[in-house]
């Protein structure tokens, strides 16, 4: 192209625009100051918060030295103990911690992903779920006291889970469980090391549930233990939504985004199908279980996880109570209104207004909660000739009561129907 010619196109094209944005420069470069400006005050304080909420919740240095401590003085003893302190091939990785007292992190086991929760002090409560579910104000490692004998101490194991699971005929059998378990040289003999640590870790609600519910598909594997600090097998989606947006952001960010991007970022329907399975067996699995029934006390989505295989795995134990606990924190609970009679979250009971005390009958069951969840999981993405179905089945099942005379048929007919609409579906795939 001759120069002139270039020129002239240079001109026409650029000059006009140039002088334009020249005019408007002062304005722009104010405009884009303010915004760069507010995008850096912005940042820095998500990154802020994120330290902070780091700092605070995440401590498992503290967790392991206290426990490592121990080990070494020889007051508590456990299958992890070693690894943990002296060989060093358990380690703490990635902090998973929601509150400063209950520690969760992942972390490897000779190369092997696994979860390791420990408590750091003996809180009363969390989010109205006691932590404990009948631990002593003082040391955790108190009992058995030096010279209690076997069958004492067999004894002091029944009563506790007598108390806290309610009278069933099984439980000497879970008793034998927490004795094989305790004895981690398989001697035939629990050392007071060993009694000390497995009695503290009893106190801890999710453990006892674990040991209680350990054959149980959808419950993780307990895969060791030192003093209270305990190793599970790792869930590799430990909620059923992959983005969860930190509670100092939920003011600014709409729950319509997050929602939209959780529905985006979920498995498929026939995966989240198969996932829905899952869960409505692990309801089966509680409700009139070996050692008595159990109560969902807080039906999150980031309790409930899955592994790779898209089975279901209940991530978050700690939100699960026995039924015996529940009625007796409930029995005799003075009260104004139904407020008052809940345990948790949401194991609510009603309120006797004429003798302002709790009733201990739970209003909502498990299954009516779990259905709650699903109608935004399950819902979405279903296939056109089964919403309908599903629909009708999740707004039924939602409205079920805890009443005694519901409890038995009417809910587990309500579950198998739900069961069965979804394995139809996608049985005979590569889903089922």
């Amino acid at each position: 192209m001759p120069r002139a010619l270039r020129r002239l196109v240079h001109l026409m094209l650029f000059c006009p625009l140039s002088k334009g944005l020249q005019s408007r420069l002062p304005g722009i470069k104010v405009k884009y100051l303010l915004l760069a400006w507010l995008g850096i005050l912005i940042i820095s304080w998500i990154v802020y918060m994120q330290y902070a909420s780091y700092a605070e919740m995440c401590r498992g240095h503290v967790c392991q030295m206290v426990i490592c401590d121990h080990y070494r003085r020889g007051i508590i003893s456990g299958s992890s103990c070693k690894a943990l302190c002296d060989q060093k091939t358990l380690t703490l990785h990635h902090c998973m911690s929601t509150s400063s007292t209950h520690q969760v992190y992942v972390g490897l086991w000779k190369d092997r992903p696994v979860v390791i929760k420990c408590s750091i002090e003996d809180p009363v409560n969390i989010d109205g779920v006691p932590e404990t579910l009948a631990r002593p104000e003082m040391s955790l490692f108190d009992k058995p006291t030096r010279g209690t004998s076997m069958d004492e101490f067999k004894e002091m194991l029944h009563s506790f889970l007598k108390a806290n699971l309610g009278e069933q005929p099984s439980l000497s059998v879970l008793v034998d469980r927490v004795i094989t378990l305790a004895d981690i040289n398989q001697d035939g003999k629990v050392s007071l090391a060993e009694a000390k640590s497995i009695w503290a870790l009893l106190h801890i609600n999710e453990f006892l549930l674990m040991v209680a519910l350990q054959e149980k598909e959808h419950t993780p594997k307990l895969l060791g233990f030192c003093g209270d600090l305990y190793v599970t097998e790792r869930v590799s989606h430990s909620s059923l939504y992959r983005l969860e947006v930190p509670h100092y952001l939920e003011a600014v960010v709409p729950e319509a985004l997050s929602s939209g991007l959780n529905h985006w970022l979920a498995p498929s329907w026939p995966r989240r199908a198969r996932i829905t399975i899952g869960l409505l067996e692990f309801v089966e699995e509680v409700f009139h279980g070996s050692y008595g029934s159990f109560l969902i006390c807080d039906a999150s989505p980031h309790h409930v996880g899955y592994n790779s295989k898209y089975d279901c795995k209940m991530a978050n134990l700690r939100s699960v109570a026995s039924e015996a606990v529940v009625r007796a924190f409930l029995k005799g609970r003075r009260c104004e209104n139904n407020v008052d009679c809940t345990y948790g979250k949401d194991c609510s009971a009603t309120c006797d207004r004429l003798v302002k005390q709790c009733n201990t009958e739970v209003v909502q069951p498990n299954l009516a909660k779990v259905c709650m969840l699903l109608q935004d999981y399950l819902l979405f993405g279903a296939p056109s000739d089964l919403r309908g179905d599903l629909e009708k089945q999740l707004r039924t099942c939602v409205t079920l009561s805890g009443l005694a005379s519901q409890m038995e048929v009417h809910h587990s007919l309500v579950l198998n129907n739900l069961k069965t609409l979804l394995w139809k579906k996608i049985s005979n795939t590569q889903y089922s």
